[in-house]
């Protein structure tokens, strides 16, 4: 089993900045590419980024690309979301995800491809 704890959301203003944290615990030699998610009110769950293992292939949503930024420490067992000029549509819930085998690019991007989830964090940004 592997445990996902976030952290770093809050309330910020647009065109804030914001830097989320996951850290990894329990079977962390298995995990694989690392993803984040968001999920806001009465919204399916939808990708935001993804990492592989190696960090050679990123993956970004459109609504997100140039304003979101993943990294990943394999030392540390954690996976960063740096975000920045935040919109309002931003707000939602944020989730990390991982997975225990190698994904391809495009399988990156989907979340029935992750087998462990944290409980998320949540992110507001006011207009």
């Amino acid at each position: 089993q592997v445990q996902l704890v976030e952290s770093g959301g809050g309330l910020v203003q647009a065109g804030g900045s914001l830097r989320l944290s996951c850290t990894a615990s329990g079977r962390t030699f298995s995990t694989r590419a690392m993803g984040w998610f968001r999920q806001a009110p009465g919204k399916e769950r939808e990708f935001v980024a993804a990492i592989s293992w190696s960090t050679i292939s990123t993956s970004y949503a459109d609504s997100v690309k140039g304003r979101f930024t993943i990294s990943r420490d394999n030392a540390k067992n954690s996976v960063y979301l740096q975000m920045s000029r935040l919109r309002p549509e931003d707000t939602a819930v944020y989730l990390c995800a991982t997975v225990s085998r190698v994904l391809s690019f495009s399988a990156l991007r989907a979340a029935y491809e992750y087998e462990y989830w944290g409980q998320g964090t949540q992110v507001t940004v006011s207009s």
